[in-house]
């Protein structure tokens, strides 16, 4: 007998999805591991006090390219495995379909786990390696920036060696991060086509204004006082005569609350200073006016053969990186590299006159790039001090002038002091004297006051031996050690870094 039951009708079977395919699930990974590492990256950007803007290109533009990267896999690998499985219907359409019943298929997924994982382990763990690596001095110097070999080694022994280039160079916010981004993109490519300018030129047209840097750190409501420093020097003739002078610097003069005074009156809150340099180096200064704040005053300083009107945009307001415009990467010159290494012991002074033959031998290697250091140094010493008993000394000699060399001058750059101006102070360079030259005065005749020697600081002691044991509060004149000099010159109108 028939069973009376009708039969169910046949279901259609049930349309797999095309996102169940092996290229959406690597997609699927690469996604979700860029995402942990995007949590992680934004996290550390809001969390940490002291930013560090390279941070941004991993957190917002590395992380988010791989998320797109991922989300293109996912739903490329859903038009792959629809495309694959319209064109072949009738033959094989799951070319790339996840399969759970597939035997080979579960050893592979249950790898690829595992794999997914330890890639996603690695996203995260990668990710803040990377953050910590782009806060490094080396991403810096050696990876980014190998063109500069000089500044690295300069702001290695510098003040703020302990200072991150990111620090000074970009700093905070998203304007000078993309500034200095894209200014970089132009450094790349320069690097990459080997056309880049030999020396660096500077100063940087683009650097952000000190008061957003410097005074992070150096802010003016600090009461400064008074700076005690200790200027030691070796005469350049046989004895290798010692020379020092110690002083104060009138970094500020006067007391807290009371009217500004010292040297850092020319950035004070009310008076703002200006000048216009005629060179791109800022070295010649033939214009300046200083505004008072507070009055709405101004005076306006020029030389005598100087009647033009400066350019406006050609005007600049003072500001710290006037004088302190080496503060991480100075040059020192050949004259202060060696009379270092003569204080530390490194050069001997045994031997008569090292100071000049030393300097000597430092500039003309400087000239001969095609030349070792040590054998010019060698062959300088060598026909200087023809003395037997001298040969050790000799030897000792050559090797350190030949280390000094390697830090202080850079001649495939062609960088050394000589093309870096540091206006700290006055010796080698004008500096202070760009301005304080008695060659600047107003329609009325006023002029810019006087540079004299204890007009920024009083000679507390100077000399040697026994003039150094008794300090004068009151202050010494100074006096050259190499008898009288002339008034009417500078101090940089004799000495050039290398004529001591």
């Amino acid at each position: 007998m028939a069973d009376p039951t009708p039969s169910p009708p046949d279901r259609k079977p049930r349309q797999r999805s095309h996102f169940n395919n092996w290229i959406t699930a690597i997609g699927c990974v690469i996604a979700l591991g860029s995402l942990f590492s995007f949590a992680l990256l934004a996290w550390m950007d809001f969390s940490q006090h002291q930013k560090n803007p390279y941070l941004g290109i991993f957190t917002y533009l590395v992380a988010p390219a791989f998320l797109f990267a991922g989300i293109f896999l996912v739903f490329f690998g859903a038009w792959a495995q629809r495309r694959w499985a319209i064109k072949h219907a009738l033959t094989k359409p799951d070319k790339w379909r996840l399969d759970f019943n597939d035997p080979r298929q579960r050893r592979i997924l249950a790898g690829f786990g595992v794999g997914a994982v330890v890639f996603l382990l690695l996203s995260v763990f990668g990710s803040y390696k990377t953050y910590q690596y782009s806060e490094s001095v080396e991403f810096c110097g050696m990876v980014c920036h190998k063109a500069m070999e000089p500044e690295f080694v300069t702001y290695q022994r510098g003040s703020h060696a302990r200072v991150d280039c990111v620090e000074c160079h970009i700093g905070d916010g998203a304007e000078w991060f993309f500034k200095a981004k894209i200014n970089g993109a132009h450094q790349l490519i320069s690097y990459s086509l080997d056309n880049y300018k030999r020396p660096i030129e500077t100063p940087l047209a683009n650097l952000r204004p000190a008061q957003e840097i410097c005074e992070r750190c150096h802010w003016p409501e600090k009461f400064h006082g008074n700076v005690e420093m200790n200027f030691q020097h070796f005469l350049s003739d046989k004895k290798n005569t010692p020379y020092t002078a110690r002083m104060l610097m009138h970094v500020n003069k006067s007391a807290p609350g009371s009217p500004p005074g010292g040297i850092h009156w020319h950035v004070n809150k009310d008076e703002k200073v200006e000048y216009y340099a005629v060179d791109e180096k800022r070295q010649e200064i033939p214009w300046m006016r200083v505004t008072n704040l507070v009055t709405g005053t101004a005076r306006v300083f020029r030389t005598l053969d100087y009647t033009e009107t400066p350019p406006p945009d050609k005007i600049r307001v003072m500001d710290c990186m006037d004088c302190h415009n080496r503060p991480a990467h100075s040059f020192p010159t050949a004259n202060d590299a060696v009379e270092r290494s003569m204080r530390d012991g490194g050069l001997s002074r045994l031997l008569p006159g090292i100071k000049r033959v030393a300097v000597d031998a430092l500039t003309k290697a400087s000239d001969h790039p095609d030349k070792k250091a040590r054998d010019i140094a060698a062959e300088l010493l060598a026909k200087t001090y023809p003395d037997p008993m001298l040969a050790d000394e000799i030897a000792a000699a050559a090797v350190e002038i030949e280390r000094i060399f390697s830090v202080t001058l850079f001649p495939l750059r062609k960088a050394d002091w000589r093309v870096y101006p540091n206006n700290i102070g006055h010796k080698d360079w004008a500096g202070c004297f760009r301005c304080h030259d008695n060659q600047h005065r107003t329609e009325t005749g006023d002029m810019v006051r006087s540079s004299d020697c204890n007009s920024c600081h009083t000679i507390l002691a100077q000399g040697d031996g026994p003039a150094m044991q008794t300090l004068s509060a009151k202050g010494l004149d100074f006096i050259h050690p190499d008898g009288p000099y002339d008034d009417t010159l500078t101090c940089n109108d004799c000495h050039n870094g290398q004529n001591q």
